[in-house]
């Protein structure tokens, strides 16, 4: 799924802050990576997910690396495959619960197509996918800032999930989360990308939660680039 070659990565004037010699992520593995703040866990996202492009080396998804393609390829390749959660989890407040869900299939016939195979049309997905991750349905139509931290995550899951992406990408999505919480999108994360064979990769600080994934993976022991005083914290 994700192959990753003597990559070198560094913020525009600053030396590098990444330097991974060679990182392999298997279809449908689950993988705990984790490490101190500052370290790049947020910036090595980013370069999987085509975000960023790095200095030198592959960083390659399914085969494709990111640098070969132009800015709009990587955008569209990145709606295609791979299903974003963000820690603030980003979902437009002026939309729907149900209109937030659908975005990928607005921006991707791909996964557009792979929805309506699931459910029958896109907004059948949606509302599928809704429930499955245990909002209730008077809350589906409801704008996304009506609702609490809790449900908007699960919104923000539900949106990375349909479609059916290749990969799956979360950054500290538990952190403002209690522990029930916490335990219940874990479950309902980590379940929802093994029954659709997703790769996950997961950014936390919280290593408890490590035991759940199949692989756990410490950045500073892939990153042989030295510190660099004044780059952005990631």
């Amino acid at each position: 799924m994700i192959r990753v070659h003597d990559l070198r990565f560094a913020w525009p004037g600053g030396a590098d802050v990444l330097a991974i010699d060679a990182l392999d992520i298997a279809a449908g593995q689950c993988v705990f990576l984790h490490g101190p703040s500052g370290c790049g866990k947020s910036t090595l996202l980013g370069l999987l997910a085509g975000v960023l492009v790095a200095r030198a080396g592959r960083v390659e998804l399914l085969g494709q690396d990111w640098a070969a393609l132009s800015g709009a390829a990587r955008d569209a390749r990145r709606a295609d495959h791979v299903g974003l959660v963000f820690q603030q989890f980003n979902l437009l407040p002026y939309l729907s619960v149900e209109d937030n869900v659908l975005l990928p299939c607005r921006f991707s016939r791909t996964r557009a197509l792979r929805a309506a195979a699931d459910a029958g049309t896109p907004a059948l997905a949606a509302r599928t996918l809704l429930a499955r991750v245990g909002l209730p349905e008077p809350l589906w139509r409801r704008r996304a800032v009506a609702l609490s931290v809790g449900q908007q995550q699960r919104v923000a899951a539900a949106r990375a999930l349909i479609g059916a992406p290749e990969l799956v990408i979360a950054d500290e999505p538990t952190s403002a989360l209690d522990a029930p919480l916490r335990d219940e999108f874990m479950a309902l994360l980590l379940g929802e990308c093994r029954a659709r064979g997703s790769t996950l990769v997961f950014v936390s600080h919280d290593e408890r939660l490590a035991a759940q994934f199949d692989r756990r993976l410490a950045l500073p022991e892939l990153n042989r680039a030295a510190s660099t005083a004044g780059a952005p914290a990631a």
